[in-house]
């Protein structure tokens, strides 16, 4: 079971998340779940993030919950007056799938904390709470310019208090021409954090075909990573 959060919003989350799907894939059966989706309603122009993982990969995928406005799923679900499932309601659904499925990655909405529910449970209660049953990594996926180690931290320390170890850091879109900000962040962020760093994903791979981004993303991945 993997998690896959983020640092914050727009930080290359669904395309490293598709990028793990792809790698995974050699491990046998994959798929991916996105519990709460927001932004999708009448006259939006993008595609969901599982739409757009299943674009890139050709993995299954499941989206539980679709809310219309892009904004936090709370959020978003009180504006409109709608019921959205609890976390441990998406927590029995995920453990479903483990049973018939060698991989399953769990894609969040925006940052560790942003609530899925309107009971103020987040991914991080969901990671606790699949953990018991199922050997579970968290992967968080960050920025790499300014500001990314102050955030990236914040986001494993959370992650460590609830007794969760992260697997590692997956830089979500490296700039083609790097300054010396992400050039120093490359190096600073494992130090800091003390975690691996799995991926170096370069900027624009959500734009590439489905064979091109299956072939390439492989060798975005580090030898460490495994």
């Amino acid at each position: 079971m993997v998690v896959v959060t983020g640092t914050s919003t727009g930080v290359g989350k669904t395309i490293a998340t598709a990028a793990l799907a792809v790698r995974s894939l050699a491990d046998g059966s994959v798929v991916v779940v996105k519990p709460v989706q927001t932004g999708v309603g009448p006259g939006s122009q993008d595609p969901g993030d599982a739409e757009v993982v299943h674009t890139l990969t050709g993995c299954a995928v499941q989206e539980f919950t679709a809310l219309d406005d892009p904004l936090a799923p709370d959020t978003a679900a009180r504006l409109r007056g709608v019921r959205i499932p609890r976390v441990a309601e998406h927590a029995d659904r995920i453990k479903v799938l483990a049973q018939f499925h060698d991989t399953v990655l769990v894609e969040g909405a925006g940052g560790l904390l942003v609530r899925l529910d309107t009971d103020g449970g987040t991914l991080l209660d969901l990671a606790a709470l699949l953990a018991p049953s199922v050997v579970v990594d968290v992967v968080v996926v960050v920025a790499a310019g300014l500001g990314t180690l102050n955030h990236t931290e914040l986001t494993v320390n959370a992650v460590r208090a609830r007794g969760l170890e992260p697997a590692g850091l997956v830089v979500g879109s490296w700039p083609a021409a790097p300054g010396l900000a992400e050039q120093c962040n490359l190096e600073d962020l494992p130090r800091v954090t003390g975690l691996r760093l799995l991926a170096v994903i370069p900027e624009g791979a959500g734009a590439l075909a489905t064979a091109d981004f299956r072939q390439a993303a492989p060798g975005w991945f580090t030898p460490a990573a495994g």
